[in-house]
């Protein structure tokens, strides 16, 4: 439970008698529910195969550890709508919020907010920038972006090269990039690789990344050797474009998040790799760090990211690079899609045994 204010606060709110400790600075013993920690969750968008997917695990969490309320708010991909919802959040009562930017920027308000009711912020996979952020719990995204281009390179060490960037807004969208370009630099410097678009796509449009993919294949005569994308519902669009030219499988396509979709392409040939990010790891870390804060203890910090306004304290679990080599193991073995949903495509005898 948070201060005297933000208590006689969710009092109003909620039209409860409430008994509140006054104190100075620090946190009651007790919230307006007992013992329940409430967390407040906040998704930019549920539209993405990954977010519906940590939904469910950080609910399931929060059922299994018991003590926890975890409230859920989706905003269309509105940053306006987001900032509304986490303001209703703090006038119910939340202990801490968990926020999945729409906006690395807008947000900041967000976290304006909730410090005003003394109430911590966890950026959760994407950064909020230029504010004095609590906590920031993702996957490490300048290492994902160097993984893609490591291998397309390895694969295709010559050659003309479409980059299909994420959302703008996104700040994850740049440091994937900034991952993309510390290993294709020195590259494009020798020659050795053309970069012959480089194209944002609009709140990771696939519609958007299939028109550049087009474009770029029509602007250089289907002479492409590599496409990599920031993730894997971009990487279907440009498969699309590919395969309406006889060109799939025959052209490197990078991404990342291994959806279902793309761990199906992979082991089917038309796209060359995706980024493994354990979700379950990630859903995990996010509520024991919410856990921690709301407590006023120290979560398990492995790490700082700068997010322009100072060194967030941040956890980073590991990531993994996938093909059609380490499906089983990096995938499958680790329970995150079963064998039968990913090769469904794939005839049976060409099974891994």
């Amino acid at each position: 439970m948070k201060g005297f204010l933000k208590c006689m606060a969710a009092v109003a709110v909620m039209g409860l008698l409430v008994t509140v400790a006054a104190f100075a600075g620090g946190k009651a013993d007790t919230t307006a529910k007992g013992d329940v920690i409430r967390i407040g969750l906040s998704f930019g968008t549920l539209q993405q195969e990954r977010w519906t997917k940590e939904r469910k695990m950080m609910e399931a969490w929060a059922e299994e550890h018991g003590g926890v309320e975890l409230i859920v708010q989706a905003a269309d991909s509105d940053a306006t709508k987001q900032a509304s919802q986490c303001e209703n959040l703090l006038a119910q009562g939340v202990d801490v919020l968990i926020v999945v930017p729409q906006d690395a920027e807008a947000a900041g308000v967000i976290v304006e907010k909730a410090h005003e009711v003394d109430v911590p912020v966890i950026a959760y996979d994407r950064m909020i920038n230029k504010v004095d952020l609590d906590v920031y719990v993702s996957f490490d995204s300048i290492r994902v972006g160097e993984y893609m281009a490591e291998y397309l390179v390895r694969k295709h060490p010559k050659g003309n090269y479409v980059v299909l960037k994420g959302g703008p807004t996104d700040n994850n969208a740049h440091l994937v990039y900034e991952g993309n370009m510390n290993v294709l630099q020195k590259h494009v410097d020798s020659g050795a690789i053309k970069i012959v678009a480089d194209q944002w796509c609009n709140n990771w449009s696939p519609e958007e990344a299939l028109k550049h993919t087009e474009n770029a294949l029509t602007a250089n005569d289907n002479n492409i050797q590599g496409i990599i994308t920031g993730w894997d519902g971009l990487a279907l669009a440009a498969v699309q474009a590919l395969a309406a030219q006889g060109l799939a499988g025959k052209v490197g396509v990078t991404g990342q998040d291994a959806d279902l979709s793309a761990c199906q392409r992979i082991v089917e040939g038309t796209q060359t790799m995706t980024v493994y990010k354990p979700l379950r790891l990630l859903a995990k870390a996010g509520m024991e760090t919410a856990v921690a804060l709301a407590k006023g203890e120290e979560p398990d910090i492995t790490g700082t990211v700068n997010n322009g306004f100072k060194d967030v304290p941040s956890v980073l679990p590991p990531i993994y690079p996938v093909d059609e080599t380490n499906m089983v193991e990096a995938v499958i073995n680790d329970g995150f899609h079963t064998m039968e949903d990913v090769y469904k495509n794939v005839p049976k005898d060409k099974w891994p045994k």
